[in-house]
């Protein structure tokens, strides 16, 4: 174990300064206000969860899980995403109220890294889950509300990409001779290695024909323009009849042109059941977030109800979002100690007027020119305005 530095953060950790706080802020105001209009009710969760389930539920890797043990010994974890609390949540208590549930939040979430991997360890989310609804057009309705939701924040150049967890497995599992194949293949689709798919097909000893249609569905199934342009690779109709009716629905909503289809897109979330997708903006080198159908993971708490989504990573967003930043111009209050009541008066005052005051003794700077350069406006509270002789003075 090395020594800890004095100044080092834990691995992964980031401290935010004042400027980014409030570009977060001003992205979290603008977020809640738009997600509550559309009829989501945000909801908070603990940070900390019990392994056994939300834990053992989640879709992250149990290598990436921040773990801690209680006073009682109960083996606990960070919470490492939203929808997992938020799933145990609504089965034990919101779907008994109402149903279907749609919720939203802006929370951190922790995932523990590798030395050498350079990503944060605690970052902030924001998203909705509609729990309770299995239909089409609640899977529309999530797409629409992401679309929507990247457009009031001002991201300007974005794309949703849209795949089908169940398509994708039925195809890899049709021309593949076991599972352990069709896992590896999936594994090459997450990691976007399709350089590696295809020395993959050649190298399990298939029938000529099935390495063929594989082969020629990776090249086709990327960026289809429409749903049907795959329809001679899929086995189950029912699943790309759901597809054609979703891009149906978002070409009445007006929306289609911020969509492409792909329907090799696979997510290192395994909870994924259904349409599935991913956000990506430019100015990011990476997915801004991403959502789907997540059907299975309610029955984890008891729950067989429907249910899908999207969260949002913050820290994404602050590299394609120009934030206005609503920041008020800081007066500077500046008093001697004999003039403290007065300096109390004349701050209040200002702030019921609106304006933005920081109050500070004189007496406590050590470099009055360089501290007052940092404001936008200067006050002095003369004492000789007062009738008070300043000291030194006779």
């Amino acid at each position: 174990m090395s020594t800890i530095k004095l100044f080092e953060k834990p691995l992964g950790m980031r401290d935010t300064f004042p400027q980014t706080y409030e570009k977060l802020e001003a992205i979290r105001e603008k977020g809640r206000h738009f997600l509550y209009a559309h009829g989501y009710d945000f909801i908070k969760t603990p940070s900390v969860e019990y392994y056994d389930t939300v834990g053992k539920a989640s879709a992250i890797d149990d290598a990436s899980l921040f773990k801690l043990v209680d006073n009682q010994g109960n083996m606990l974890v960070l919470r490492p995403d939203m929808t997992t609390p938020i799933a145990r949540i609504a089965t034990a208590k919101l779907l008994k109220e109402k149903i279907p549930q749609r919720l939203a939040y802006f929370a951190s979430v922790f995932r523990a890294q590798q030395t050498e991997g350079g990503r944060p360890a605690e970052f902030e989310q924001m998203g909705i889950e509609l729990i309770g609804d299995s239909s089409v057009f609640a899977d529309a309705e999530v797409i629409m509300t992401a679309i929507q939701l990247l457009q009031q924040l001002g991201v300007e150049a974005f794309t949703l990409t849209i795949g089908h967890a169940r398509v994708l497995q039925a195809i890899l599992q049709q021309y593949t001779a076991n599972d352990k194949q069709m896992n590896v293949l999936r594994q090459l689709l997450v990691e976007r290695n399709y350089v590696g798919f295809e020395e993959a097909v050649k190298s399990f000893g298939l029938p000529k024909e099935n390495s063929v249609i594989l082969l020629q569905f990776i090249e086709e199934a990327v960026n289809v323009k429409s749903v049907l342009n795959i329809e001679k690779y899929v086995v189950n109709q029912n699943e790309l009849t759901y597809m054609y009716e979703l891009e149906q629905l978002l070409k009445q909503a007006n929306l289609i042109d911020y969509i492409t289809f792909d329907f090799t897109l696979a997510s290192h979330m395994n909870y994924y059941t259904g349409m599935l997708f991913e956000v990506f903006a430019a100015g990011s080198g990476f997915p801004l977030g991403n959502g789907g159908r997540y059907d299975g993971l309610l029955a984890h708490f008891g729950s067989e109800v429907g249910a899908t989504g999207f969260g949002l990573r913050v820290d994404r967003l602050l590299e394609v979002v120009q934030v206005r930043e609503s920041i008020l111009a800081t007066a500077l209050l500046l008093f001697e100690p004999a003039l403290y009541n007065e300096a109390l008066k004349c701050a209040n005052n200002l702030r019921i007027d609106g304006r933005r005051v920081t109050m500070q003794a004189i007496s406590s700077l050590t470099n009055v020119a360089a501290y007052k350069a940092q404001f936008s406006e200067v006050i002095y509270l003369n004492p000789a305005d007062y009738g008070i002789q300043e000291e030194g003075q006779q």
